[in-house]
């Protein structure tokens, strides 16, 4: 379908020449005078406004203002004379996309069409994008009728607009990041970098560079400069994950660095200043740490200004219906073209079950049911084991005689070698969000012996990448 322009000029020659040449690639609507073309603009559905500066009635600059108080991401193009060149570069310091000088060549015309169409194009699908993103991360994705998370989302919409720092408690599981990427999409910052950093992730003799960036030659293996996530995520937001493992040395320098936001690369000499809104999650309790004298007291008040306690999952087992529904919607696409539902038997048992990985687990174990259920129900048969009960610790009878106690302690030790290399090897892809190579390296495995354990315990990798928090 043919984009629409409108070409505003009061010379008819012009018009018509302009008209003769695009005519095959647009569809071409004429206006002899600002007003005219004002009409029409608000009447049809136009792409793109070509306009002369000077006209009666209304001018070019005119016309664009009111274009753009009507339909800001409109591309607008100024034709003008060399002796109102001034004009059209002030006419670009208030929106126009672009102008060009008369006498106007055809080729150019058509060029400096093409290119301001395409950005336009660019800016929309960017902002359908931001669009996109916010409707999977923000407010809408916190999935509960529980009054305390009914309580925090009112919260979230208190300060999200505020600089203030907010640390966020909770097991592992019960959504800290999707809180804090919700704070960051519901303030002024949004379309603005939204910088993670997990602080249990990073080999302690690294963080300060992750943090803070290094200059070349700062310590061995620095061969150039890197920028550290305080400078990536200037003018947006900085989520330091499990900021209680973070080493008590480390401890005093973050301090230094959001009291007045300004810091020094490793190995540099030039302090540099940031503006960033910082919010911070644990799942430990920290004012236990400051007394055990392993976090700085200092720095619990300072990141302690708001703060989010998240409740676990097994504290709101009145939202898992919910949340399952929303999670069968959300992998519909990616796991089966068709609706899935769930079972009454399969439901009772996701009520049942306790849920240590708190709605990441859930998430996750409803996943694996619809990769692994035969037919458009979820029945109880495809959960994993251990939500089924079948994991959990059943009594085994006395044995009557050696042979039999060797049998018993046998089976006694091999499944809890498999239940510890379960959750080992699920821990290890969490960490690395379902990267085998990183999280060999990171547990000191070959990545030949990690894809063992996960074939040996059928864990599916794809349930790690790029996890999103509850």
């Amino acid at each position: 379908m043919k984009r629409t322009i409108l070409i505003a000029e009061d010379e008819e020659k012009m018009r018509r020449v302009l008209e003769v040449n695009l005519q095959d690639q647009y569809q071409i609507l004429l206006a002899k005078d600002g007003e005219e073309a004002l009409r029409l603009f608000k009447e049809e559905e136009v792409n793109l406004l070509l306009t002369d500066m000077r006209m009666p009635e209304r001018d070019g600059l005119s016309l664009l203002h009111e274009v753009k108080r009507l339909r800001p991401e409109i591309p607008v193009i100024l034709i003008t004379a060399y002796g109102t060149i001034e004009s059209a570069i002030q006419a670009m310091k208030e929106g126009a996309t672009d102008y060009l000088l008369k006498p106007v060549k055809m080729d150019e015309v058509g060029l400096v069409i093409q290119k301001a169409l395409l950005q336009a194009d660019l800016i929309n699908e960017n902002r359908q994008l931001k669009e996109e993103i916010k409707s999977l991360h923000g407010l809408d994705t916190v999935i509960s009728k529980h009054p305390t998370m009914i309580e925090i989302i009112g919260i979230i919409r208190q300060v999200a607009d505020s600089k203030a720092t907010v640390l966020i408690e909770g097991e592992s599981g019960t959504g800290k990041e999707l809180v804090a990427r919700a704070i960051h999409l519901n303030s002024q910052r949004a379309g603005l970098p939204f910088i993670v950093v997990n602080c249990s992730a990073i080999p302690r003799e690294l963080l300060e560079s992750e943090l803070f960036g290094h200059e070349k030659g700062a310590f061995t293996g620095a061969t150039k400069r890197k920028i550290g996530s305080f400078e990536l995520a200037h003018r947006g937001t900085l989520f330091l994950d499990e900021i209680g493992e973070m080493p008590r040395e480390l401890q005093v320098k973050i301090l230094r660095a959001i009291e007045g936001y300004r810091f020094m690369r490793v190995g540099g000499t030039e302090e540099i200043d940031v503006d960033v809104r910082l919010i911070t999650a644990t799942n430990r309790d920290l004012k236990a740490a400051v007394d055990a004298g392993e976090f700085r007291e200092d720095l619990f008040y300072r990141l302690n200004v708001v703060t989010v306690k998240l409740p676990p999952l097994r504290e709101r087992k009145g939202d898992i219906p919910l949340l399952a529904s929303h999670f069968i919607e959300k992998h519909k696409k990616e796991v089966k073209e068709r609706h899935v539902e769930i079972s009454d038997k399969a439901l009772q048992a996701l009520k049942a079950y306790s849920w240590p990985g708190n709605v990441r687990e859930l998430e996750n174990s409803v996943l694996r049911a619809m990769l692994f259920t035969r037919s458009d129900r979820i029945e109880l048969e495809d959960l994993p084991a251990e939500v089924r009960g079948e994991g959990r610790e059943v009594p085994h009878p006395v044995p009557r005689d050696g042979q039999e106690l060797r049998r018993i302690k046998w089976q006694l030790r091999r499944k809890a070698e498999d239940e510890l290399e379960r959750v080992f090897l699920r821990e290890a892809l969490r960490r690395n969000r379902g990267n085998i190579s990183k999280a060999a390296l990171d547990v000191g495995m070959d990545r030949r012996q990690l894809q063992n354990l996960i074939r040996k315990h059928r864990v599916i990798v794809k349930e790690f990448k790029n996890p999103v928090e509850k």
